[in-house]
């Protein structure tokens, strides 16, 4: 039976695994008060996900994916910054996407999706005077596992009515979304999400780490009874794991 091991790391940041592929998502590590864990602690990793440029999401991804060897993937612009910035060779070491795109690490096919939030590349320090550079796009992803386990992260966004559509075309049994309020959904648009996407369960992220981005999960937990009763709102707190095991059937 398949199963997926989730480790939330804290913030927006997690760390999947799956018949032994290990996968970084907006790994940031280092400066995350929410985060036990730091760059040094990492040995192994075989893909490295950054869905935009916000500091707080591409994170510490460029380190990891050097001192791992592992294959970073983002939209097109943010693996340029990592060729120029981090070395980081373009489709060599990374795999460039853009929304709508789709591509394949190992046992995972990868695939970007819209999401709406603001734009911005901020890797290393920005000089007085300057601006941060746009970043392409922030992007969803959608990771489809070989044995047939599905999780969608919406990433930073606020509610989008394609969420629907997403849902309808991939079908994730695991949906993770921020629900912090102020520069993303907050948990009534959460809730709506959901009850677009209807995936199996809702893990509840980008929230608490900061004094004005709280959510009250039990009341989202509340709220999805009536909205989305087939979509349990699960809790993870950083530094716990959830491991989702994939339903199945035999004939014969």
């Amino acid at each position: 039976m398949g199963s997926v091991k989730i480790d939330f790391l804290g913030h927006a940041s997690f760390r999947f695994e799956a018949d032994g592929t290990i996968i970084y998502f907006d790994a940031w590590l280092d400066d995350n008060p929410a985060c036990g864990l730091k760059v040094a602690d990492v040995k192994k990793a075989d893909i490295v996900i950054a869905t935009h440029g916000h500091i707080d999401h591409v994170g510490d991804s460029f380190q990891i994916t050097k001192q791992t060897g592992a294959t970073f993937v983002g939209n097109y612009e943010m693996c340029l910054v990592a060729e120029t910035a981090a070395g980081i060779k373009l489709d060599e070491q990374s795999m460039t996407l853009n929304p709508g795109g789709t591509g394949r690490v190992k046992n995972v096919q990868i695939t970007l999706v819209p999401a709406h939030h603001s734009l911005s590349m901020m890797h290393g320090d920005v000089p007085a005077g300057h601006y941060f550079r746009p970043d392409s796009a922030v992007t969803g992803v959608v990771m489809a596992f070989d044995n047939g386990i599905t999780i969608y992260d919406t990433a930073d966004t606020a509610l989008f009515s394609d969420m629907q559509l997403i849902g309808q075309m991939y079908g994730p049994q695991i949906a993770i979304m921020p629900v912090g309020g102020k520069y993303g959904m907050d948990i009534r648009a959460g809730i709506r999400a959901a009850s677009f996407i209807r995936p199996d369960i809702v893990i509840p992220c980008h929230y608490d780490t900061f004094p004005n981005q709280r959510a009250d999960i039990a009341k989202m937990q509340m709220l999805a009874e009536e909205m989305c009763p087939n979509t349990k709102i699960v809790k993870v707190i950083p530094g716990q794991s959830l491991t989702y095991h994939a339903s199945h059937y035999a004939v014969g």
